[in-house]
């Protein structure tokens, strides 16, 4: 009579890796558990620690599995070109797996999925001319980009209370009296769209990203031209 087989048996660390990447997309990457985790496969946590490790390793292959999804764009476009369509696929490609932008910023490029992006992105700003500062702009487009994903990841965290602080924080900016007509605008054009959430707010989400990412390589333009200038 043989033993029966232990039931974690055809448990791999990809399997483990695709459930928390589920995990990560249902809700955010910093949030669910190893408990959570083993919970969804049906076996004990200490078998996840097994298998894989704790959660600082699964949240490495989980944004592995991000990054290995963005392409790089051709070599032949301009710097400003390549950064704007390096990071109009970066953005939303990283939202799919919410906190894994700010996993990035807290980490750093330590992960060997990064380095094809990392190496093209510094090759394309030092033949743009950045020199010695090239390291700082390839920090700032990136920087910018994730940042502004990570807060919007952040605010998906609130939206189930999104009615209630929509009305709180709409009827609070109403009561600023001495807030400008600039202000108030300010509040009915840019801050009630994300206090509404849904498709409203993503819609100004994207379009705020979009703003970052032109208004980054906009700025680094102008460094570059004064380098330029100095020359």
């Amino acid at each position: 009579m043989t033993d029966a087989p232990p039931f974690h048996v055809g448990l791999t660390p990809e399997r483990v890796t695709d459930t928390a990447v589920e995990l990560t997309r249902e809700t955010h990457l910093m949030t669910w558990s190893i408990r959570d985790l083993a919970g969804r496969l049906g076996v004990a946590p200490s078998v996840i620690y097994h298998h894989v490790g704790g959660k600082d390793l699964l949240c490495r292959r989980v944004v592995e599995r991000m990054l290995r999804r963005i392409e790089l764009p051709p070599s032949d476009l301009s710097w400003q070109e390549w950064f704007r369509a390096l990071l109009s696929s970066a953005g939303p490609t990283a939202a799919e797996y919410p906190g894994a932008a700010k996993w990035m910023l807290m980490h750093g490029p330590t992960l060997p999925a990064v380095l094809p992006v990392l190496e093209a992105g510094i090759a394309v700003l030092r033949r743009a001319g950045f020199a010695d500062k090239t390291d700082f702009a390839y920090a700032l487009l990136l920087n910018n980009a994730m940042l502004t994903v990570s807060m919007g990841d952040d605010r998906l965290q609130h939206e189930g209370d999104g009615p209630r602080d929509h009305s709180a924080m709409m009827a609070e900016f109403e009561q600023l009296h001495a807030a400008s007509d600039e202000v108030r605008a300010m509040g009915q054009h840019f801050i009630r769209p994300f206090a509404e959430g849904g498709e409203t707010a993503a819609l100004m989400r994207w379009a705020y990203y979009r703003f970052v990412v032109d208004a980054s390589i906009a700025g680094l333009d102008v460094v570059l031209r004064s380098f330029d200038a100095e020359r």
